[in-house]
């Protein structure tokens, strides 16, 4: 089974993307920072936020569907806020999606916000709401169940150190993943958690066996080349002992997003 995950960073780098989905055609998807505007014609779209002005795809969700056709998709937003097309505005929303082969049935699930909660009226206030989606499947042709979960961890102005509102976020991630998972199965967690290394987080996670791979493997990088800033380290995958490693990757090439695919096979 091949598992991605990926912050998608709002389809920026959007041809690349779509190429690289659908030449990986993983099993299981997970994106994080996904939009998707309803009954908009445009193909992009202005989001506006403190002086700055970022190119994000109207509906990046429907443009991966495409390339993924035998694949069930879930979006999963945040919030619905503004964005501008041209001289006009529009309300978009942005979130988590998650792509799974239909060759997987989805045999329970859980979705619920790890900080804050929905906002349907704008993009509300920094630190802004986060939720993560957490989906149990079964393997027919090897023979076993999995639980995969995927975050995008709230991002703090002030940086990516620790804080109360980070560990209950994570105390949040591992009470979703109780609510899904059975016994010891095969646990996969993953995501932009926007912490670094030594994050509680990783405390915390550790709770349910949890390993990263990302720095138990040597990783210092998982940012490409569109991202200027020198903390390197923003996404993760962890796994329980029960997982079977067959192979795992934080992928330079090709570069699709500021931050670089996560990909893990497992037996």
């Amino acid at each position: 089974m091949r598992i991605v995950s990926l912050n998608a960073w709002g389809g920026r780098v959007h041809a690349p993307l779509l190429r690289y989905l659908a030449e990986i055609d993983p099993d299981v998807l997970c994106l994080q920072e996904v939009t998707r505007t309803v009954a908009c014609g445009a193909d992009w779209l202005i989001y506006r936020d403190r002086g700055l002005e970022l190119p994000q795809r109207a509906n990046l969700f429907a443009e991966i569907a495409a390339v993924l056709p035998g694949h069930d998709g879930f979006f999963c937003p945040t919030a619905r806020g503004e964005l501008s097309d041209g001289e006009d505005v529009v309300h978009s929303e942005f979130g988590l999606a998650t792509f799974v082969r239909k060759s997987l049935p989805v045999i329970g699930q859980a979705l619920d916000f790890v900080h804050g909660s929905f906002s349907a009226n704008g993009w509300g206030a920094h630190p802004r709401a986060r939720n993560a989606h957490c989906l149990r499947l079964m393997n027919y042709e090897d023979g076993f169940t999995i639980t995969i979960a995927h975050m995008h961890g709230l991002r703090d102005i002030a940086g990516k150190e620790d804080t109360p509102a980070r560990r209950a976020q994570a105390e949040a991630l591992v009470g979703l993943v109780e609510r899904v998972r059975h016994d010891n199965e095969r646990l996969v967690v993953c995501g932009d958690f926007n912490v670094l290394p030594g994050s509680e987080t990783f405390e915390v996670l550790g709770k349910l066996g949890l390993t990263d791979l990302v720095t138990s493997r040597g990783f210092t990088d998982t940012r490409t080349s569109h991202y200027e800033k020198k903390n390197r380290f923003a996404d993760y995958l962890l796994v329980t002992p029960e997982v079977k490693v067959l192979h795992f990757d934080v992928v330079e090439e090709p570069e699709v997003s500021d931050h670089r695919a996560l990909l893990v096979e497992v037996g």
